[in-house]
């Protein structure tokens, strides 16, 4: 530890956050107030929607020049929202993976020379470490409790040990929910981001209308599957067609109610297993996170679910489920706390798992399945 470093332990620790993982160019300092809670002082998110909403979705050559463009003014709205400037930081976290590696670089890059400039520690972050603590920073979670981690990249049902423990329970054999939901909105013209898109469409629809599988529902395994319902999808749709506004309303409610139903279904068998492996915990929790999670129609079915298993579930607010810094500068702050320091030279990683003793799934094939 320098003689900086150890000037710096007299007050609470500040630690800037950095986010480009994908398609949010975001910034956020996190400390400790007077009771030792954490404090979100700032959390500043410029979203590239617009920039890829012609494409349908994602293009990391665009993400990754929009992060190299807008990350400058979000780091330093980021500090001055918070009232501090560089020489007040304790630590500089960034994700370091996994993620479009474009956008990597670009944060880990800022995040490695404002640490070198300013002689501060330097935290690369697991990106879906940042989701997995999250509920810590939002609802002082004691370890161990489940995660459901439902985004654009990941599903995956994972045991929250510890800092720097995590057991993988369950993960996607092929697509992310979250890309369900966008291939969806496309194939039905909905706009992108597809998630709110769908949703939006299916209120008042009939969710009973059109029958679509639940994939994986009843397996003993707790991963997920989500190819064939996007397939079902399509194909009752090319069925249907000519869509009318009443057709495209009720496929979204039917899509939506199918994929509750699968992740209650899931969730279900895992509230089981945790009981099962951690019997003396008498009020168990279970977190949601990611993109997904926002969701009124899903969260309602795990709310349901969880009841029925003796479980609460802890839902952080939706700009703490989505991309953000402070998920990022929260784990950097467990981490700075903890001792933990990474080297200028840790490079970043498109593909990260949080459980690296976790075999991958044959035909998985996507990102978020891999991480």
């Amino acid at each position: 530890m320098s003689p900086t470093e150890r000037s710096r332990q007299d007050r609470p620790p500040f630690i800037l956050g950095i986010e480009t993982s994908c398609d949010e160019t975001a910034a956020a300092v996190v400390s400790r107030g007077g009771t030792r809670e954490p404090v979100v002082l700032s959390n500043i998110v410029y979203s590239q929607i617009e920039d890829h909403a012609a494409y349908g979705g994602v293009v990391p050559e665009i993400a990754a020049r929009a992060h190299a463009e807008a990350l400058g003014g979000i780091v330093s709205a980021a500090l001055s929202e918070a009232g501090l400037g560089m020489d007040d930081l304790s630590a500089v976290a960034a994700t370091a993976g996994p993620g479009l590696i474009g956008g990597l670089i670009v944060g880990a890059s800022m995040a490695r020379a404002i640490a070198h400039a300013r002689d501060l520690p330097f935290l690369a972050i697991n990106h879906l470490e940042g989701h997995a603590l999250t509920p810590r920073l939002t609802h002082g979670l004691a370890f161990p409790y489940l995660l459901l981690l439902v985004s654009g990249g990941h599903t995956q049902i994972v045991l929250v040990k510890a800092l720097g423990r995590y057991e993988r329970w369950g993960t996607t054999i092929d697509d992310a929910l979250g890309e369900a939901f966008d291939k969806t909105a496309k194939l039905l013209d909905l706009g992108h981001p597809g998630g709110p898109q769908v949703e939006r469409t299916a209120i008042g629809g009939d969710a009973k209308r059109f029958q679509l599988p639940r994939p994986m529902r009843g397996e003993a395994r707790l991963d997920f599957s989500f190819s064939g319902l996007k397939t079902a999808v399509r194909q009752t749709a090319e069925k249907a067609a000519p869509l009318s506004p009443g057709d495209v309303r009720d496929l979204c409610a039917s899509f939506q109610a199918a994929c509750a139903d699968t992740l209650a279904d899931r969730m279900a068998r895992a509230f089981a297993r945790f009981r099962a492996e951690f019997p003396d915990i008498a009020a168990p929790v279970a977190a949601i996170a990611g993109g997904v999670a926002a969701n009124r129609t899903i969260r309602t079915a795990l709310e349901s679910v969880a009841d029925e298993a003796g479980f609460s579930i802890a839902a952080p607010p939706l700009a703490l489920c989505t991309d953000n810094g402070a998920m990022i500068a929260y784990a950097g702050l467990e981490r700075y706390e903890a001792g933990l320091r990474d080297g200028l030279d840790t490079p970043v990683r498109s593909r990260w798992p949080l459980d690296e003793t976790a075999a991958p799934l044959v035909g998985h094939g996507r990102r978020g399945a891999k991480a």
